[in-house]
């Protein structure tokens, strides 16, 4: 399978205040580029949601820098690889990458993590990342 023409992603619009509410976000339909050399696409399965991404939703100064307006929220996930450019991994491969809130996850090869999900369910490598 090629990479797919176009993918969905989530982005924050708005910083919240209080609990995050459906209009502080923007589902967002994007490119999908093939991958370059050494890079692989990633139809994601499982996106991590987790307490700390509340914090990195305001504009302030903390351990991580605050999420961007306008851009796509950013976290592990876990997906099946479904285009490759790299010898390390192949398509059908299953991975866990810092992608995060998106369909589709174009990455370097050599930044992600191949899981086995045939005994372990995929949400449980999300803790994996940190």
């Amino acid at each position: 399978m090629t990479a797919p023409r176009t993918g969905r992603e989530i982005h924050l619009a708005s910083r919240p205040v209080g609990l995050p509410k459906a209009e502080n976000f923007a589902l967002v339909t994007v490119d999908v580029p093939e991958p370059a050399d050494g890079q692989i696409v990633i139809r994601n399965t499982v996106m991590s949601v987790d307490p700390y991404m509340r914090g990195r939703m305001n504009d302030v100064k903390s351990y991580a820098p605050p999420f961007a307006l306008g851009e796509v929220m950013t976290g592990g996930a876990v997906g099946e690889v479904v285009a490759s450019n790299s010898p390390d991994v192949a398509v059908g491969d299953t991975v866990l990458h810092d992608g995060g809130w998106r369909e589709y996850a174009v990455r370097a090869a050599n930044t992600v993590q191949k899981v086995d999900v045939s005994k372990v369910p995929a949400s449980a490598y999300l803790g994996v990342l940190g």
